[in-house]
């Protein structure tokens, strides 16, 4: 005799997950209640009865020191408001939420609901209260639709556990009569490969042993199936209803409410009758080998890379694995492509088995996190420095991510100074250490600051040892103030003064640098004990004053610009910021009242330099000078001779060469 075991037989995502959720309430010490039975399997629901977990019918009827448990069915939206603040797990299958949330979206929007499916059924009946039950329930029996079933547009879904071909039957039959329709295949794709292979191997088989609850929808189907292909099909609860007649070869299936100890219970009393030389033993090892469990670390060969996942190949297992990007890398930056390749091996970690998608859900930063923790642990104890990216700004601070473990690394430890955009760090590698560790929650606060502080203060150390007046240094300007400039010149801070950034006058520190910009500054003045330190910039050989006394000397004739004028002169511009003094009695060849009685401001003229002292900063400037010169070089006019015939009085002309100096002609007291 041979015994055929279905691959898909046995829990499904949905139900796995609720059951676990149950019995891990369970040990935690919660006092939950249901509403109605988690499962469609009578042997679960007794031994949850024996660990005080009870079915009941509503919210109102669960006593009030006990937590609401929504099984994977579902419940109708009006239940969670009559649940209301009480403390409630929500077990409701992710594929059954699905259907919830369209019902519930094409409702509002003017939508007639179809669901194809059994009335009586609770998933029916929680999909039907996310339409304000006002759905319209169609029997997964194929029919003939013959009248419209509404004037409204129709959204029709499936429950998740009908026959396939049934659905597509029945909604062709509908769009014969209503044209305006949209479909949603709704069939859970774990029922619809457990049907086919339960078809598959009835065809084949003597008899087909189906496992599962009496009231299991599921199962019922996998029977139905069954009996027409296979004859001797038998439908059991338990190992103890098994037929006593023997066969060639015995197909079994079970249903996705049917825990895995039962199939292996029906499968042992069954091998007491083969006739092989397979033992039991490994029987059941050929079907642990079919069957994963969250927790499992396990080899795979990656047999395909998309873009955002990777599908790996389990070898002995019934399903393929599916590694998600995000659970490959923190890194959102990269792609799948760039951290594996087809054809790799890698080691995962089992999250889950979802049955409903035929793929087995796994992760590799999970398994590098549990690996990593034990690092992260001795680095906190030994104050070790790390090295990580930061890969994304959350409330409150950014994420670090080192040896395959996330660090909270909080806003005001990200950097010495206030950063206001946090966004601005994402991309950036840094260092730091772990501050705070909490071994339950598995949670690692980092600190970017106290590094940065602990290497500015060896850098401030290491100044403070060979700082001196007059020491050259490159610094970087971080900040500018009214009065200045203060620049890093290796750990420590030094001020520039507005007036040592440039020998021009300027109004603002902007005008000549900018933060971030490099300059070569050196010491002016050092205070050890207050840690002030200024700063110079100003070169001596770009000083104007130099640059005139190279290029102005005694006797020179240059051309000037009057910028100032004073009541005793006027001062007049060589050079940017180099200007010299005419004074008043050096503006003309005459007295004058005041300067501007000669000259105006922006009035460019000729003067010669009369006197120099550069250490006082003084140069001494003479139109006069020239206008004197000039005369000189003019030829003198011949005085004129009067003749007359009559004596003239005598005379006596007086000269002088002061133009200040009035000077009289009288006649001479002589006659």
């Amino acid at each position: 005799m041979e015994i055929v075991t279905a691959k898909t037989a046995g829990f499904c995502f949905g139900v796995k997950r609720a059951v676990d959720a149950v019995y891990e309430a369970i040990n935690n010490g919660k006092k939950i209640a249901t509403l109605g039975d988690i499962i469609h399997n009578s042997q679960v629901i007794d031994d949850l009865k024996e660990h005080g977990v009870y079915a009941y019918d509503s919210p109102e009827e669960i006593p009030e020191d006990c937590c609401v448990v929504i099984r994977a069915h579902g419940v109708g939206k009006d239940i969670y408001e009559r649940i209301g603040g009480r403390e409630c797990i929500d077990l409701t299958c992710p594929f059954v939420k699905k259907i919830h949330n369209i019902v519930e979206k094409y409702y509002k929007e003017g939508y007639q609901i179809v669901i194809v499916g059994d009335k009586d059924h609770p998933e029916v009946k929680g999909i039907n209260g996310w339409c304000g039950y006002e759905a319209i329930v169609i029997d997964s029996e194929i029919g003939k639709i013959d009248k419209k079933l509404s004037e409204k547009p129709l959204c029709i879904v499936a429950q998740t556990t009908i026959n396939k071909k049934s659905f597509v039957q029945i909604v062709q039959n509908i769009k014969n009569t209503c044209k305006s329709t949209i479909e949603f295949d709704t069939i859970c794709s774990a029922t619809k490969d457990r049907q086919e292979e339960a078809a598959e191997l009835a065809a084949s088989s003597d008899c087909m042993i189906v496992i599962g609850g009496r009231k299991s929808s599921n199962t019922r189907k996998l029977y139905e199936i069954s009996k027409k292909l296979c004859p001797n099909t038998y439908h059991v609860e338990t190992a103890g209803e098994l037929p006593h007649e023997r066969y060639n070869k015995i197909g079994i299936t079970a249903g996705a409410s049917t825990p895995a100890r039962i199939i292996q219970e029906v499968v042992k009393a069954m091998s007491e009758n083969l006739k092989n030389e397979e033992s039991f033993a490994e029987l059941l090892k050929t079907y642990d080998q079919k069957t994963l469990n969250n927790g499992d670390i396990v080899d795979g060969q990656v047999v395909e890379v998309r873009k955002n996942e990777v599908i790996v190949d389990l070898g002995g297992f019934k399903y393929n694995g599916q590694l998600a990007l995000d659970q490959i890398t923190d890194d959102p930056s990269l792609e799948p492509s760039d951290v594996v390749k087809e054809g790799d091996t890698i080691r995962v970690y089992v999250v889950g088995v979802n049955d409903a998608e035929g793929k087995v859900v796994l992760s590799r930063k999970k398994l590098v996190a549990m690996e990593s923790w034990n690092k992260i642990k001795a680095a906190y104890e030994s104050g070790e420095i790390l090295e990580g990216k930061i890969i994304k700004a959350v409330k409150g601070g950014v994420i670090a991510s080192a040896d395959g473990s996330q660090v909270f690394i909080p806003a005001r430890q990200a950097s010495e100074r206030y950063v206001s955009d946090l966004q601005s760090l994402v991309g950036t590698t840094v260092k730091f250490k772990l501050i705070e560790l909490d071994e339950r929650r598995k949670r690692v606060v980092g600190s970017v600051r106290v590094i940065l502080e602990a290497e500015r203060k060896a850098k401030e150390e290491a100044f403070w040892a060979g700082a001196e007046i007059g020491k050259h240094y490159t610094g970087t300007v971080k900040s500018l103030t009214s009065f200045g400039a203060f620049v890093d010149i290796g750990g420590v801070d030094g001020l520039v003064h507005i007036s040592e950034l440039s020998w021009n006058k300027i109004k603002h520190p902007s005008e000549v640098c900018a933060v971030g910009d490099v300059m070569d500054v050196y010491i002016k003045d050092i205070n050890p004990e207050t840690k002030k330190i200024s700063l110079g910039f100003k070169k001596m050989e770009d000083n104007p004053w130099v640059i005139a006394q190279n290029k102005i000397h005694v006797g020179d004739v240059i051309t000037v610009k009057i910028v100032r004028m004073l009541p005793f002169g006027a001062f007049a511009e060589i050079m940017p910021t180099v200007d010299g003094l005419i004074h008043i009695s050096q503006i003309a060849d005459r007295r004058i009242g005041k300067p501007d009685d000669v000259l105006s401001i922006g009035q460019e003229v000729q003067v010669k330099v009369t006197d120099v002292d550069w250490e006082a900063k003084k140069i001494s400037l003479s139109i006069r000078a020239l206008i004197e010169a000039e005369k000189e070089k003019e030829p003198e006019e011949e005085p004129e001779v009067i003749e007359d015939d009559e004596p003239q009085a005598e005379s006596t002309l007086v000269y002088s060469t002061d133009p200040d100096v009035e000077v009289d002609a009288a006649p001479s007291d002589a006659e």
